[in-house]
């Protein structure tokens, strides 16, 4: 089953069509056998990214690497063959007291960089813009807000493998109405679900957040690069789980104001038009 909408001409092509294929834009989204994380595009992203793979891969490849030499160490002098008499010592207070002394002195350690990295990426920053994305079965849905006041909001659906190749989008990724975010200030994403668990995620970002119906959590991100970046639900939500994913445009500040003018024009009406229609047809079926 396909959960998408075919458009003749896509909002997703159109970005690329604009010049996001040129060589100052950048996307962020998963390479064929890549290992390890994507570009970081946030400051949080960065911080993060940095933790894991200078400190946390180092500590643990230092472990690894004592263990491994502990291992040979006992399998070399407590095997059979060069110990025929086993001792009989069944505790060593000092040794106990050690393995069980360093392991908390290595987490306490590590909670010195990431108890401050953690506050970071969780208290949101005062944000001039804000977006509300909502997750549906099997779809993500925006609301924005343009400087006057006025919002508007509109349905984010899968592209079919023809148009996404034909785009030349990514399959699976590629969406028929991107996202679009202000580059180099804080953004704040308000997330919330209508129907069942999802997860808002976008790993270029650092950002990943629960989408739980009835509350609204809240996240953020400072994009520093721009070019479009794709993320996806990371909650299993259902049988389109796989077919709900997001592709975010980060354009410099004075192009989303013109963006926001632009796309109040064309969704606006249409979003009026919609509850419209919804409404009339929920009287007809006597369920409203």
């Amino acid at each position: 089953m396909r959960f998408c909408r075919v458009l003749p001409v896509s909002a997703a092509a159109a970005l690329v069509a604009a010049g996001l294929g040129n060589g100052a834009a950048f996307a962020g989204e998963p390479k064929p056998w890549g290992l390890g994380f994507q570009e970081p595009a946030s400051p949080f992203a960065e911080r993060m990214f940095f933790f894991h793979d200078k400190i946390l891969l180092t500590v643990t490849g230092v472990i690894t690497l004592i263990v491994l030499g502990l291992l040979v160490y006992v399998m070399a002098r407590f095997n059979e063959r060069a110990n025929p008499v086993p001792s009989r010592v069944t505790h060593n207070t000092k040794l106990e007291i050690i393995w069980t002394l360093v392991p908390v002195l290595i987490l306490v350690g590590l909670s010195v960089p990431s108890f401050p990295l953690l506050y970071y990426g969780d208290v949101v920053p005062d944000s001039k813009y804000t977006v509300k994305v909502t997750g549906h079965q099997w779809y993500w849905s925006a609301e924005y807000e343009t400087p006057d006041g006025e919002t508007f909001s509109f349905d984010i659906f899968l592209l079919g493998d023809d148009e996404a190749e034909a785009a030349g989008l990514p399959r699976l990724l590629a969406v028929d109405e991107p996202m679009v975010v202000p580059m180099n200030v804080p953004v704040r994403f308000i997330v919330t679900s209508s129907d069942v668990l999802h997860a808002f995620a976008v790993p270029a970002f650092g950002v990943k957040m629960d989408a739980v119906p009835g509350r609204l959590n809240e996240t953020w991100a400072e994009v520093t690069r721009a070019g479009v970046y794709y993320g996806q639900c990371s909650e299993l939500c259902g049988s389109g789980h796989a077919y709900m994913p997001l592709m975010i445009q980060a354009v410099p500040e004075s192009e989303y104001l013109e963006w926001l003018g632009e796309s109040y024009e064309r969704f606006a009406g249409l979003s009026e038009e919609t509850e419209t229609q919804r409404r009339l047809a929920a009287a007809e079926q006597g369920t409203e």
